[in-house]
């Protein structure tokens, strides 16, 4: 998008790159009520900013998406409202939404030039007028400031800024998903005395109650899920009728289709081996060297306990891409030198 058809707050938020919105996110996260401090480090790893531009940048967009295997959702255009419902912060949406809006539509440059501060700005005046603590705010608020950059402000202000949970869960307090996030199930009367076959609860959407699979101890996720034979091809196309609602192509860590964001319970997953390590950073999904991450391949993650997942709207191999691409530029720089 040319600078001239952007507004001063689009451009002041489009000189922000990925690694300036790690620092902002870095700085932020302490300030996230614990109840969406994993849920807003997995969105922003659903939706980087180095998959846009690479996009933006490419010469043919749709032959770089097969080339990538790129499937899903990967762009927020079209998901303005709806890619964050899995924070508690979804339910202040609409005041986020018209909060960061009536920034981006001003002709004047913001006065303050600290991003970090402008998020906690929105988050301290959504707040106050919907009576609730701050921390509560400050992750949707930083997605909304995300979703702006990302889409631009056309596309921003024309979705309809609606909460898209039922009444029902929208009642749910912080400490109530806390709680039920840490909850193990019961083994019954007896179930101290069993041992490998104890049976879990996986969620994978916790704004609907059908949204649920058992899992037998020590389990890959992966497998759990197939156990579930609803058909999930209209939820997700990328599913398959005998897989369940985790799309899988394979089980093996090689295709990577199967990872997942995990919002509770990452302690009760056995540690990344050197494989699954290996493919997450291939895939671009994410870059640690953490042993209980919050992106996992649900193929290889095998459970203790109860866990609250949540599937990414797309997968595919961009992080090979932008490897090959930051391998380039490295070259092209020491060929100057």
């Amino acid at each position: 998008m040319s600078t001239d058809t952007q507004t001063p707050f689009e451009v002041f938020l489009n000189q922000h790159d990925a690694e300036a919105w790690e620092r902002v996110l870095s700085d932020l996260l302490p300030q996230v009520h614990e109840v969406d401090r994993n849920a807003t480090r997995i969105w922003f790893h659903f939706f980087p900013l180095e998959l846009l531009r690479v996009f933006q940048q490419a010469e043919d967009p749709e032959k770089l998406a097969r080339e990538l295997e790129m499937r899903g959702n990967f762009f927020l255009h079209e998901q303005v409202d709806t890619s964050h419902v899995f924070l508690y912060g979804h339910r202040f949406w609409p005041d986020v939404k018209k909060e960061v809006e009536a920034l981006a539509s001003a002709q004047a440059a913001p006065a303050n030039l600290l991003l970090g501060s402008q998020i906690r700005d929105v988050a301290e005046r959504v707040a106050a007028a919907r009576k609730v603590e701050r921390s509560l705010v400050v992750g949707v608020a930083a997605v909304a400031f995300m979703t702006l950059q990302q889409v631009g402000l056309a596309a921003f202000r024309a979705a309809p800024g609606k909460v898209h949970i039922d009444e029902q869960h929208a009642r749910r307090t912080p400490e109530q998903i806390l709680r039920a996030r840490a909850r193990d199930d019961s083994q019954g009367v007896l179930g101290f005395l069993r041992t490998n076959d104890k049976r879990w609860t996986v969620v994978w959407d916790e704004n609907k109650d059908d949204r649920r699979f058992k899992l037998v101890n020590m389990q890959e996720i992966a497998s759990a899920a197939a156990t579930d034979k609803r058909d999930w091809t209209s939820v997700d196309p990328r599913c398959t009728v005998d897989e369940g609602p985790i799309p899988v192509q394979c089980r093996s860590a090689s295709c990577g289709t199967c990872w997942v964001g995990v919002l509770g319970g990452a302690e009760k997953l056995t540690p990344v081996a050197a494989r699954e390590a290996r493919k997450i950073k291939e895939m671009g999904y994410i870059d640690t060297d953490e042993t209980h991450p919050l992106i996992r391949l649900s193929c290889q993650a095998q459970s203790t306990g109860a866990v609250s997942i949540v599937i990414p709207p797309w997968n595919g191999f961009f992080g090979k891409y932008l490897r090959r691409l930051r391998e380039e530029q490295s070259r092209e720089v020491e060929s100057v030198k």
